[in-house]
Formats: structure tokens, sequence, C-alpha cells
């Protein structure tokens, strides 16, 4: 029995136009209200999606949400952490070193802010993310005993397949990392090892339920082990064929309110 829906935000939860739904809020706080845990897992800081936890009333003595892609599962009203796993400035060298052979941006996020490194190259992840400090520095100015979330680049769309490409074909790179594409203009560089489900399975665990009891929403590379690992991995019609592959079932897209429907028929039908 679902005890629990975990939801990724951008292109899944959130239409085009980066909001929740009217449709979406009713059927998610008509559940909330019925005992059923809502969590958000995000690769985004919590500070990003405050507006979103309050529109969804998601301040509950247990409600949690799912940061940096599974690097944090922080209790929404005290903001304290149940889980934590990140990077080191040691871990960071080698893809730092990457960047400025190849002439991009880099941004690293520790778990309330992101330092936007000086690389000489432009970053689109200013526009990307509201409503968290940013910070201009030099690599070598980061504090080497400071744990970091994800180190992030964010780029030009039509760059993103060669950039990725020569990521992934960085043995530096895939040994000391989990490399996503989280968006069209972003990929994203994690703890080696670190997904989604990793958070989820914490949370659950907190809980006493497994993930039999957990449904999950979700469209990108980043969704994928959280969706195989939950009882019911739900893809949306907009989501990569790669994710469609591995979904249990998959609903309408994020800008026809999928999520909504979905729950509607499975949750709220009996």
């Amino acid at each position: 029995m679902t005890k629990l829906i975990a939801l990724d935000l951008d292109r899944t939860l959130l239409n085009s136009a980066k909001e929740i739904s009217p449709r979406n809020e009713q059927v998610l706080k008509q559940l909330h209200r019925q005992g059923m845990k809502i969590v958000l897992c995000t690769g985004r800081p919590l500070n990003a999606i405050r507006h979103y936890l309050k529109q969804l009333g998601l301040d509950e003595a247990e409600d949690y949400t799912i940061n940096f892609n599974g690097g944090s599962v922080t209790h929404n009203r005290t903001n304290t952490f149940l889980f934590q796993r990140g990077l080191t400035k040691q871990t960071l060298a080698p893809l730092n070193e990457f960047v400025m052979a190849q002439q991009l941006p880099l941004d690293i996020l520790d778990f309330q802010q992101v330092f936007e490194i000086a690389t000489g190259q432009p970053s689109l992840y200013r526009q990307t993310v509201k409503g968290i400090t940013f910070s201009d520095v030099k690599f070598a100015e980061l504090d080497p005993d400071h744990l970091y979330s994800k180190a992030v680049l964010a780029i030009d769309p039509a760059k993103m397949a060669t950039v990725k490409a020569a990521a992934l074909a960085t043995a530096t790179l895939t040994a000391n990392f989990t490399i996503v594409q989280s968006q069209p203009h972003i990929l994203e560089f994690l703890p080696k090892g670190l997904n989604k489900a990793i958070g989820l399975q914490a949370l659950v665990d907190h809980f006493g339920w497994t993930m039999a009891d957990v449904m999950a929403f979700g469209d990108a590379d980043n969704d994928k082990e959280m969706l195989m690992a939950a009882g019911d991995g739900v893809v949306m019609a907009n989501g990569l064929p790669a994710v469609k592959a591995m979904a249990d079932h998959e609903t309408l897209t994020n800008d026809e309110d999928g999520v909504a429907v979905y729950l509607e028929r499975t949750l709220l039908a009996h």
C-alpha cells in the first residue's frame, strides 16, 4: 500500500512555467490531509523550493524533503538533516581541471549556498535557481575541510551532448562522481554512487517502511534509480526514452497535470 509519494520537480510536478498547477496542488493537499507523506525529491537546495513546500502545506512534524539528488534529507520545519552525503574540495579538483581545460563554467554548492567558480566562462545557473545565495570565488579559495553537496555545469543546451560525452569519457571524473543530466542545460556531478533512491531509502528507513510503500514520479536521468526502487515508478509522457523503458507506468505530461491525473486514478478513485 502506498504510504509515501516522491515527486521530482522540474518537468514532473512543475509545469513549463515552473508552477504547481491548481489541480496538482488540490490532489496532493487532499492526500496529505489523509496522512500520505508527500516528499519533493529534487537536485535543488531546500531554500530554493520553500515556496513550493508552503504552497503544498508541507510543514507538519514529520514532513521531509530530499535535496541535492539524494545528498540530503531535510526536516522541512527545523531545517535539520536526517541524512547527508557530500564532496570535498580534493574530490572536486579533477572537475575544476576539466572545466578549465574545456573552457566551461562551474558552480559548486554546499548545503546552503552556491559558489560560482571563476573560470572566465558565464554560467546559466544564477538564472536557473532562485532563493539561494551566490558567491563568486576562485577554486583555490574553497575551504578544504568544508562539505559540498554537488557541482553543476549550466551551459547552452546545444553544447550539452558534446560536454556530457567528454565528461563521461574522462576517467578522473567517472571515478569520483555520479554524472547526470537533470535539465536540458544542466549537467550535475554528485558524490559517486549517490542518487535520489539513496536519500529516499534513508527516509523510508526512518519511518520503518520499505520502498514497496513508495510511489515515485520523474522524467529524467536523475530519477531512474528512484523510479526503479519504488513500489510504483511513474514516468511522465514528456520523460526521456531511457526513463520510460524502466518505469512501471506512464502518465500524461507535466503540462497536462500528469501527477494529479495518475493519483486521481490510483489513490483517490477508491
